[in-house]
């Protein structure tokens, strides 16, 4: 009934901005809780970004100072702004939301990141 669906990906040089997006499908939807995860080619997937239900942010080290995770203000959207990209920021990345705080999880359909000379 509800789709989240991510969009911004793309091939970006050394010290470029990527902005990733991720909206849910049906308007009446409003995210409690939200995170971007990240696989790397050969890398497990990792946490990279995530907004509690009290809009605390939390950040791996590695992207600290450089990505900053978002939302607009009706919940209907969660952003990663991505800065000084780094060749081992490349990726897929997805989005997972929380419509409650003991809702399930949901999962988009990822996004590639590319960065590279």
């Amino acid at each position: 009934q509800v789709q989240l669906v991510e969009s911004g990906g793309g091939l970006a040089q050394p010290g470029g901005s990527l902005r990733l997006s991720c909206a849910a499908s049906r308007s009446d939807f409003k995210f409690y809780a939200m995170a971007w995860h990240r696989q790397g080619p050969g890398k497990e997937r990792e946490l990279v970004a995530s907004i509690g239900g009290f809009g605390n942010t939390n950040y791996i080290d590695s992207v600290k100072g450089r990505f900053t995770i978002s939302r607009d203000n009706a919940g209907k959207t969660v952003y990663l702004q991505m800065n000084s990209l780094k060749p081992e920021d490349t990726a897929v990345y997805y989005c997972q939301v929380r419509f409650s705080r003991f809702g399930d999880a949901y999962w988009g359909q990822g996004t590639q990141v590319t960065v590279s000379s």
